[in-house]
């Protein structure tokens, strides 16, 4: 296994980890980085570009080699990336999270959801997990049929009561959201406010310029040995996933078909549950950036803002997901459903495999992409196994 890139004294289980990961968890083609208190002391890639291309296992042989700026997408890892949005217009005064969802966009207050908060909305607790009637993939994309559909649907529970994922419906819950209050789209503010003037290579709609540094994605079968928050083991899960008419199953069903993820117009759409393309050193810089973690000495996040990125907002039995889990104001937080790198820990996975978090109290920022798409939902062995290492180092 020919492993590019470096990491620093004390940090070589990462690399340890992230070789392993190729001989014996099916990595194809992936990469990891990792900041700490602001220096970079892990950045690694091997593998090749395109799925197809490892297939003969350890990376395989033939296919374009993974590059030091080829970038994959990172499906739900892209909504702790979005997060980053709705948070920095609260710490601008632009957003009150205690506000309803209504102030700020009066067509949903249909189907009883007048009274849902915008921070229900941010944790999984809006009750708009699924659609009566699926999306199109263009319908999807297009920038206004999401919005209207979930404005128009009818809560599946009262909003605030309890939480479930909304795992693709928060593309345009969030995404009209942040409409309403700036007048740009969320891929646009993200952008033109966060990662253009840090160059942090992570996107919400995928430039023209950039295709060509894009990866393919695409399923594997994981090895016996892989853990996580799966459809298999479980069975109430794999109950769940099974009944075409379970929450589990229209939740993640609200675009029909599902969209190639390969697809140019796929990648290039504002989707903030799914569609983020970007770098492990982009989500990783990213998230130390939010903790004023960077080179620069500048920070995203206030003390209070971060503070409350890591605040539980949502806990206890998911009804999409089927399992505890937790939540804060858009990100994902440290559970057995879902482990990070500690209960201070916040961040997003993404179904099959990526991982973005930060940890304030190590002063850690994560990323983790891979092109090898496994049926993980929350804790992939790969992801876990690098998290871990990281651990051993500090």
């Amino acid at each position: 296994m020919n492993i590019q890139g470096e990491v620093a004294e004390g940090f070589e289980a990462v690399r340890d980890a992230f070789v392993r990961n190729f001989e014996v968890l099916g990595d194809r083609g992936a990469a990891v980085a990792v900041y700490r208190d602001g220096r970079k002391v892990v950045d690694l890639w091997a593998g090749t570009k395109d799925v197809e291309g490892g297939a003969g296992g350890a990376g395989g042989a033939g296919g374009e080699p993974w590059a030091a700026g080829t970038a994959q997408v990172v499906r739900s890892a892209t909504k702790g990336v979005a997060a980053v949005v709705p948070l920095l217009l609260h710490q601008r005064g632009l957003l009150d999270l205690d506000a309803p969802v209504g102030a700020y966009w009066p067509e949903f207050k249909a189907g009883g959801k007048e009274r849902a908060l915008v921070r229900d909305l941010l944790a999984h607790r809006a009750g708009v997990p699924a659609l009566d009637v699926p999306l199109t993939p263009a319908e999807a994309a297009d920038g206004l049929a999401g919005a209207r559909a979930v404005a128009e649907q009818q809560a599946f529970w009262e909003p605030g009561s309890a939480h479930g994922y909304h795992a693709q419906t928060y593309s345009w819950l969030l995404s009209e959201l942040v409409l309403r209050v700036t007048g740009a789209s969320i891929g646009q503010w993200l952008a033109q406010e966060v990662t253009g003037p840090r160059g942090l290579e992570f996107w919400i709609g995928l430039p023209e310029a950039e295709t060509a540094r894009v990866g393919r994605v695409g399923p594997v079968d994981p090895p016996q040995t892989a853990g996580g928050l799966r459809t298999r083991p479980r069975r109430n899960v794999s109950e769940a996933w099974a009944d075409p008419s379970s929450l589990t199953r229209r939740a993640f069903a609200a675009i029909t078909p599902l969209a190639d993820e390969n697809d140019p117009e796929f990648r290039a759409a504002e989707l903030p549950a799914s569609a983020g393309i970007g770098t492990a050193r982009g989500l990783a810089g990213l998230y130390a950036a939010l903790l004023g973690d960077t080179e620069d000495g500048t920070r995203l996040f206030t003390p209070e803002t971060a503070r409350l990125a890591g605040t539980e907002l949502s806990s206890g039995p998911d009804r999409v997901l089927v399992v505890n889990t937790r939540f804060g104001p858009g990100y994902m937080l440290h559970s057995p459903a879902s482990p990070l790198m500690s209960p201070a820990s916040f961040g997003h996975p993404g179904r099959g495999g990526s991982l973005g978090f930060a940890d304030p109290e190590a002063g850690i920022g994560f990323g983790y992409v891979t092109n090898a798409h496994a049926k993980s939902v929350t804790a992939d062995p790969r992801a876990q196994s690098l998290v871990r290492a990281v651990q051993s180092a500090l």
